[in-house]
């Protein structure tokens, strides 16, 4: 069974459309570090919506220079959805690419690998960047690299496909199992409905641009998070938005973190920390650190 929308326009009626609405445990707007605003790290809400564990989203300059300088990850893999602008990036994967306005980059970073991005061209790039913690049986397995077109991200109404399927449509990206991930824009007064897969109990949404109510108001900026369940998730928007929505099967194990790593033991992260600290080794002796 899929996920299942309703898609109304603002002319009709939305009497009965929810039963239960789907109540709100939590509403954030992060922290910032100058461009950069953290929604969700592992020591706050990523906590309470596994396997999302970090989620970040900012407004970058076209300096031509690298957000962070490389740098490494082991046990998970980030999604970079590019709203404005244009993004570089490379990875030790042996990937680089640019990604425009609507791509993804995706970056299995699993037993370990280093990546590294900077924006390109005139404008300032928009952007969310997801990292999804993953299930034992891929966290120390192989890392791989994705470059989707925008043309290549599926849609079904409003929503883009980010990750997993949403009524019956397949992201194109190779993410586990029990995820999906929304991008999706309404006009001023439209209606749209997500009720999540069979057992996909975490859900979240996070308000890049305009005002909704969920029934709660939302702003842009906001993050909220829905309380676990199943119950449909109704959105109203007020103006024309924009905002990301995740849900999941709740990841059922720990998360046990290192300075660039998340794993699900610490056996596991010993092992990523390990293959982190060889790559960086030859990242060295080849002049890439100092």
């Amino acid at each position: 069974m899929n996920a299942v929308a309703s898609f109304l326009s603002p002319s009709e009626p939305t009497t009965g459309l929810v039963a239960r609405p789907r109540k709100i445990r939590t509403v954030t707007t992060g922290y910032h570090h100058g461009p950069i605003t953290r929604l969700v790290s592992p020591s706050d809400v990523g906590q309470w919506i596994k396997p999302f564990v970090f989620l970040d989203a900012g407004v970058l300059p076209p300096s031509g220079e690298t957000f962070f300088g490389i740098h490494p990850h082991s046990g998970i893999a980030t999604l970079t959805v590019v709203l404005e602008g244009r993004l570089a990036y490379e990875d030790t994967t042996g990937k680089k690419g640019e990604v425009p306005a609507g791509g993804l980059e995706w970056m299995k970073a699993a037993g370990g690998a280093w990546h590294d991005g900077y924006v390109v061209g005139d404008a300032p790039m928009k952007f969310f960047q997801l990292w999804v913690t993953l299930p034992p049986d891929q966290e120390n397995g192989a890392p791989e690299s994705q470059n989707i077109a925008p043309e290549e991200v599926p849609a079904v109404g409003p929503a883009r496909v980010l990750l997993g399927h949403y009524q019956g449509v397949n992201s194109p990206i190779r993410s586990p199992a029990g995820i999906t991930y929304l991008h999706v824009r309404l006009k001023a007064g439209e209606h749209w409905r997500f009720q999540p897969n069979p057992n996909q109990t975490v859900a979240w949404m996070a308000l890049h641009q305009g005002t909704t109510t969920v029934p709660e108001s939302l702003t842009a900026g906001d993050l909220v998070v829905f309380e676990e369940s199943e119950h449909a998730i109704e959105v109203v928007a007020h103006d024309d938005v924009s905002f990301v929505l995740g849900a999941a099967v709740k990841h059922p194990y720990p998360l046990v973190t290192g300075n660039y790593s998340v794993h699900t033991n610490a056996r596991a992260l010993a092992e990523g920390e390990a293959e982190i600290a060889r790559i960086g080794r030859l990242l060295r002796a080849a002049g890439r650190l100092k």
